[in-house]
């Protein structure tokens, strides 16, 4: 059972920067993904950006695209998110998830969700 840990989120003024982390236990040797996501109040929960240790690869959407980068280490295995020029609207809860299985960024295709942590950006 692969189980997330979050930390990082907090007040931060806009225009500001934060960076959060995310560890994984439990994982078995293997395909291996890891992504952030966030929630803000009555929205859907979107994709942020992801990693993948089979290929190597980096995901980032289009709304963040230029402002966050993910980045990661190996041991423990973690994903860290660097976010810069945070603006009113990044203001969510941001969860971190895994999966051992999958291809899909979207929510529903991934496993393993961490508590997540709350991002407030203030004007």
């Amino acid at each position: 059972q692969v189980q997330l840990v979050e930390s990082g989120g907090g007040l931060v003024q806009a225009g500001g920067s934060l960076r959060l982390s995310c560890a994984a236990s439990g994982w078995t040797p293997g395909y291996f993904r890891m992504g952030w996501y966030r929630q803000a109040p009555g929205k859907e929960r979107e994709f942020v950006a992801g990693f993948d240790w089979s290929g190597g690869n980096t995901y980032i959407a289009d709304s963040v695209k230029g402002r966050f980068t993910i980045s990661r280490s190996n041991a423990p295995k973690s994903v860290f998110l660097q976010m810069s020029s945070l603006r009113p609207e990044d203001t969510a809860v941001y969860h971190c998830a895994a999966d051992m299985g999958g291809s899909s960024w979207k929510p529903s295709g991934m496993d393993y969700w961490g508590k997540g942590t709350l991002v407030t950006v203030s004007t």
